[in-house]
């Protein structure tokens, strides 16, 4: 598959990601609207945005510049490349 190249579809993409995020944490508060539920539902996005920041930024930037990805299933085929028997 090509790298997407156009920038007004980059745009496209990321306001879909962010209606698709939002409708879905939506529609997940509605099932059970609790504070709980709330902060949850915060805490588990913040998570994973912090985690694919360093699956993407702090791996290559402070860890090893060959770490370059082309999205989350080439980061964890190449983990799963890396892992030797034995490793915790």
């Amino acid at each position: 598959m090509r790298d997407l190249q156009s920038s007004k579809l980059i745009w496209l993409k990321g306001w879909l990601f962010l209606l698709l995020g939002l409708a879905s944490a939506t529609l997940v508060f509605l099932e059970a609207p609790s504070l709980k539920i709330a902060a949850l539902l915060v805490l588990a996005v913040w998570s994973f945005c912090r985690a694919y920041y360093f699956a993407f930024y702090v791996l290559e930037r402070y860890v090893d510049p060959r770490f370059k990805f082309s999205g989350l299933g080439s980061f964890v085929s190449h983990l799963l490349r890396r892992r030797k028997p034995g490793d915790g």
